[in-house]
């Protein structure tokens, strides 16, 4: 069995296990409690360090209400591999265990579309996956994933692997997350990343695929997982989402008080 080691524990989150329950729970902590959880299709989440993002991850996180089979859908930060990677056997190692990928779901991926190559090399680096796991172990005993590491250049193909998502998840009968790692505008001042964030979350939250992708593209928006939230958008609509819901909207500005270069991070239920 192949096993993928963390890559960024560390950095992007604490490397002790002790440390990195304190810090997922402070995430949590810094959000009010959910009354009551809510189900969903799919849903966007922020990727960068926990210190940063950590606390928007964690709002929807708290309200959702989780499955125990996940297919992660992230970009490509790191230009290596397949430009649509899929892990279809093995497991991933954080410093709160091992999760094992869902290997018969992963195969009717790979069945259902063209697209998808088993590439491990397109995941070994990748941060912006790797970030979702402590949240998903803090929360389930138990829970496996089909990861997607994706740079798919066209729109045609986000279509192809949306719509083969959606097929395999509704052949399944039973609740499979489908969750896009993807951080909004990067490095510009806090009034022009506010503008540009609420540009694409307004497509998003209008359940809009193809507006999203022409806004970040018309409106130089540098939405760095624009590539899986257009995916999951679409996946989701074919399985008969209806809504979206704006849970939270941050800055890095928010944490460290520097305003003239920020990230924007939102976290986005699809139901």
């Amino acid at each position: 069995m192949t096993t993928r080691p963390p890559a960024v524990a560390g950095s992007f989150y604490e490397a002790s296990p002790e440390r990195l329950r304190e810090q997922v729970q402070s995430c949590f902590e810094a959000n009010e409690q959910a009354a009551s959880k809510q189900r969903f299709i799919g849903a966007v989440v922020p990727h960068a360090g926990l210190m940063y993002s950590g606390h928007v991850a964690a709002a929807f996180y708290a309200l959702a209400e989780l499955p125990r089979r996940f297919i992660i859908l992230c970009p490509n930060h790191t230009g290596i591999g397949h430009f649509a990677a899929i892990n279809r056997e093995g497991e991933w190692r954080t410093p709160l265990g091992s999760v094992a990928i869902d290997t018969p779901l992963a195969d009717a991926l790979i069945a259902n579309t063209r697209i998808l190559g088993d590439d491990w090399k397109a995941h070994a680096r990748e941060h912006s996956l790797e970030v979702q796991l402590p949240f998903l172990q803090k929360l389930l005993n138990s829970f496996t994933f089909v990861p997607l590491c994706l740079a798919a250049p066209r729109y045609s193909f986000c279509e192809e692997i949306g719509n083969a998502i959606a097929e395999v998840v509704a052949s399944r009968g039973e609740p499979i997350g489908i969750l896009a790692s993807s951080d909004l505008n990067h490095y510009e001042n806090q009034e022009v990343t506010l503008r540009k964030d609420q540009t694409a979350i307004d497509a998003v939250l209008a359940l809009d695929p193809e507006g999203l992708w022409r806004v970040v593209d018309e409106d130089d928006i540098s939405m760095c997982g624009f590539i899986p939230t257009t995916t999951m958008l679409i996946a989701a609509k074919k399985l008969g989402a209806t809504s979206a819901k704006l849970i939270k909207h941050a800055t890095s500005g928010d944490i460290n008080r520097d305003y003239s270069h920020v990230v924007g991070y939102a976290a986005i239920l699809i139901s």
